[in-house]
């Protein structure tokens, strides 16, 4: 960082870089789905009807505000903190196995502080007053994304300094890591299922988390608390259980 640059100019460089990566993800996936495959791909609709306008827009500004509390996050970390967490530059400090290590440790550390975080949140003393706001949305879209109370958004800004302040990271796989992060956040919200038939009955996808899987908790409003995974799901036993057969349902395209 040169002595050139202000604080605010990080932050809003930072602000910056966080709404693009949401505005082109979502806007990808939004008019891929929701515009040019959304007869062809109906079937994989998992519920079967659009969210109306006003829902896109609520989302889209609840986001933009998520976006600032993110940037802020982000400034705390790399501007006046960064001398003091355990991201490192100098590639060669560490193996190549050491960096795949280290995102396997995101994704686990994040899931993890997800489910426990979001199952705080629906605390009825919580989810009124700060979670109600994501569940406004009862059939998200990919700007559901970001669509967090600002509390809330304070809460999931927090994995980032989590991060950086356990085990040492990779400038580049931290911001690898969180493009992945807005990605499969869009996936989660996108309203169709991606994944194939029967996916989630083998070894490996019976432990991944799908967007069926999180639109069901957005229509039914609990179980399936995960993120990435179902595994904290599974050991808690908040895996709804109309979640197989939805899965089904979804990817079981009609024969005429």
């Amino acid at each position: 960082m040169t002595n050139s640059n202000s604080f605010l100019e990080f932050w809003a460089n930072g602000a910056f870089k966080i709404l693009i990566r949401y505005l082109i993800t979502a806007s990808i996936a939004f008019f891929l789905f929701y515009k040019i495959f959304k007869n062809s791909l109906w079937f994989r609709k998992i519920q079967k009807k659009l969210p109306k306008l006003k829902d896109y827009k609520r989302d889209i500004r609840y986001s933009l505000i998520s976006i600032l509390i993110f940037s802020t996050i982000s400034l705390i970390i790399f501007y006046y903190l960064i001398s003091y967490t355990n991201i490192y530059f100098n590639f060669n400090e560490y193996s190549i196995g050491y960096y795949i290590f280290s995102w396997a440790w995101m994704l686990f550390l994040h899931d993890t502080y997800f489910y426990w975080a979001h199952r705080l949140m629906h605390h009825p003393k919580l989810y009124r007053k700060v979670h109600l706001i994501h569940h406004k949305s009862t059939n998200p879209s990919p700007w559901t994304a970001y669509a967090f109370h600002p509390l809330e958004g304070f809460i999931e800004s927090l994995i980032a300094p989590l991060i950086a302040f356990t085990l040492p990271v990779h400038i580049s796989a931290f911001g690898l890591f969180f493009l992945f992060q807005i990605i499969y956040n869009v996936y989660g919200h996108l309203g169709f299922e991606l994944y194939p038939k029967n996916f989630h009955k083998t070894f490996i996808g019976k432990w991944i988390n799908t967007s069926t899987a999180h639109n069901l908790h957005h229509k039914r409003f609990n179980g399936n608390y995960g993120l990435y995974f179902l595994f904290w799901d599974r050991i808690m036993g908040t895996i709804r259980e109309d979640y197989n057969i939805t899965f089904e349902e979804t990817t079981q395209k009609e024969v005429n």
